[in-house]
Parts: C-alpha cells; structure tokens; sequence
C-alpha cells in the first residue's frame, strides 16, 4: 500500500474529474458503497475456490464474531446495494463507483495492495446496444484523458449452458495433454478451466492454439447478439482485436467480455475489464437481471498518464500574493477574498507566515503560479498592486486597486 503526494494528487483528480464527465455526459450515476462488505458477499459472487477469496482478500471477525472483508472488487457490493434498496425491480440503471480494493497480491508496477477502480455497473437491458455502449464509454474516457496506444480485445463467453457444452470438451482436452500442463493450470482443470486459455507460459501456446474454440460452441442467438457489438463498435470507429482466448474468471460471465491492453506496464497490461454478467444478482439471491459492466484500475492509467500527458498534473495555480508588512497581511487577505469573489475558478494562493520578499517569490515560483500580486507599504499608500508575470516575458506593472480585477482578468483568460 501507499501513499499519493501532493505533487501525484492533480493527476489523479485529473483522471478522476475527466472519467466523471464522460460518465455524466452518458447519463450514469454514482454510488457509494462501504469498504467493508460481510465476507459472505464474496465468497458467493467470487466463489470459495478462487485466488481471491483463498488466498488475497483481506478477511477479520469483528467484536461480533461476523466475518468482514475489505471488498476485493466493486461489482459484489454495487449489485448487493442494489438489491438491497430496490433498484433492480422494473427499472434500469446506469451506475458507476470509485475507490480503493483491497487484495494480498505480491506488489509490483501497477499493482498494489490497496488498489482504486473506478467501475460501471448497468441492470436491466439485455440487448447488444448497452454492451457497445458501455464500450464506447471507455473509447471516448481514453480520448478525454488523451492516452494513446490502448488496444481493445473483445470475445463472447455464450450462454451458461453453451459454455457448460464447452467446458466438458475443453476439459477432455486438456486431460488428454495433462503432461504439458502447468502447476497453475492443473489447479484451474479442476476450479476454472477457461481461464487455462489465458495462461502466458509459452511453454503451452501450441497446445493452447490447438484447443477447442468456444465459438464452435454458440447457438445462433449468441454469435448473432455478438456481430451486432462489433458491428456497432465498428462503425462507430473503435477499433477492436476479437482475441478467442479471452476469458473471464468468474461463471456468472456470460456473452460478451472485453479488455483495453497496454504493452507500456510490463506484465500489468490490463488497464480496464468488462463484461456481462447476467448471472449475479440471481446468484446472490435476487430475480434473473441482466447487467454489464467494467472496471479500471486507476494506478495503471495514472502510471500511463505520468509518461505521455505530464502536463496533467502541472500546478494550477494562477496567482501568488506576495505580502510585505504587518498592514499588507490584513490587506492581502481581505483583498485576496474580494478577488475570489469576482473571479470564481480562479486560484490563488496567499503568501502566509511571513518571510522576506525573495522568500516569498521563491514560494511563488515553487507553487507554479502565473502571475504575483505584490502589496506592500508603498503599493497601499498609492492605492494600487503589482502585477508580476512568473511564466512570461511580460512586464511587470502597477495597477491601480479599481482596475485590478479587469486587468487580471484579462491576461488570466489570454
């Protein structure tokens, strides 16, 4: 786990407030859901016999004796918190989340221990328009945070019965090679054997390439339901890679699945995964509700954004106020809240604790500000303030306190 300092915070919220536009402009909602869930959640949504829940949640009894878990993952409690409060009856929802998960994984670029998503969960629309538009979602996110490169992969799991039919052969399968299995994928023959599909040892890529392929497998409604995403997807102008050994790891996926790579994270390629999952709320307890979602992992895009669009994270401070005496302080202060007051969504900074006035402009130069108003003894006497460009050429003036706001104005919108 770690911290974000201040100097990594503006990339964050520069990340977060784009994602959060774009999911406005598509109409989507946000919900908070508690850091802690009853480890029950998990284990019927996940399953007992995974990784997650054996061996990475973070799971203690509290004074109670009830077992709690910092929640691995945000769909279980999004669909819990809708069940919960009857949102899934009858109507559709378009509902998105952020914050930290939580997994005992080994660290490394890109994953931690304490980890932040933002995730997007839609109910109740079954059709393969939702499924292109959740994706297109993700599209426009990468154009809004201006991140290049990112590739999308895209492949359909079929209906629960289609993929049990698949799942007997691809077992038949891998038994009958059992002796170029790997320790990993002997386990999963057992828990998960769609998920050996996904195996990066290169040791079993030519076994791999030769196993059965699940569209072999699907009915007509399944191959029809995917041709109209990718129909869609195609001309609305997304490029997209349909990869057959892409899976999901969890059995209540169902039809389409879907991930936007990246080859500038090492191992941790993955930087947001989704899919539909119509199978969970009935999993959980609830009525059949069909649902799409995805999730992206914040580090990740942050760790891309540090490398092609620094700029996001420049300061954003536009003003520095430079105070010289005892009289100046009081002013500046009062003078600083009348400017905040004409001048909404500006930034700036007052000079507080005192200092000399090289001190005061090096603080001025460290916080990235455009521009420092100087206000000292002299400038009260005359009733004006200097205006001092930090970032430009310009010359530095004194302009009279009347004329302050026009003039800052001014040169803040050029």
């Amino acid at each position: 786990m770690r911290d974000v300092l201040p100097q990594q915070s503006s990339l964050w919220q520069f990340l977060e407030s784009r994602v959060a536009a774009v999911l406005a402009a598509y109409g989507y909602r946000e919900i908070r859901m508690p850091i802690l869930e009853m480890t029950e959640l998990f284990k019927r949504s996940i399953g007992e016999v995974t990784d997650i829940v054996e061996k990475e949640m973070y799971t203690f009894e509290d004074r109670n004796g009830d077992s709690l878990t910092l929640r691995p993952e945000g769909t279980a409690g999004c669909v819990r918190a809708a069940m919960e409060h009857g949102l899934l009856h009858n109507q559709t929802q378009r509902l998105w989340y952020q914050g930290p998960m939580f997994r005992h994984e080994r660290p490394q670029k890109g994953r931690y221990r304490q980890f932040h998503q933002i995730g997007v969960e839609t109910f109740g629309m079954d059709g393969p328009d939702i499924d292109a538009e959740v994706i297109l979602i993700t599209a426009r996110i990468w154009a809004a945070l201006e991140i290049p490169g990112l590739e999308l992969q895209i492949n359909t799991l079929g209906s629960p019965d289609e993929r049990a039919a698949y799942r007997t052969e691809l077992v038949a399968y891998f038994e009958s090679h059992g002796e170029m299995l790997d320790e990993d994928s002997r386990r999963r023959l057992i828990t998960n054997p769609l998920r050996i599909l996904d195996s990066k040892n290169e040791d079993m890529r030519e076994m791999l390439d030769a196993a059965p392929a699940l569209m072999n497998y699907l009915g007509e409604e399944s191959k029809s339901h995917f041709e109209l995403v990718c129909d869609t997807l195609q001309k609305a102008g997304v490029h997209y890679v349909v990869n057959p050994r892409l899976v999901r790891g969890l059995d209540y996926y169902s039809r389409t699945v879907f991930e936007w790579v990246t080859d500038r994270l090492g191992a941790q390629g993955t930087v947001c995964a989704g899919g539909r999952y119509d199978g969970l709320v009935e999993q959980l307890g609830g009525k059949p509700v069909p649902a799409v979602g995805f999730a992206m992992g914040l580090e990740r895009l942050v760790a891309i954004l540090e490398e092609t669009n620094p700029a996001a994270a420049e300061s954003a401070v536009d003003v520095f106020l430079v105070l010289q005496g005892d009289s100046a302080m009081r002013e500046g202060l009062v003078l600083a809240e009348q400017i905040r007051d004409a001048l909404p969504g500006i930034t700036l900074v007052s000079n507080c604790g005192g200092g000399s006035m090289k001190a005061q402009f090096k603080r001025a130069d460290r916080s990235g500000a455009k521009y420092a108003l100087v206000l000292g003894d002299a400038e009260l006497a005359d009733g004006a303030v200097v205006l001092k460009p930090l970032r430009s050429d310009e010359q530095q003036i004194s302009v009279k306190r009347d004329e302050l706001l026009v003039a800052l104005n001014s040169r803040l919108a050029g």
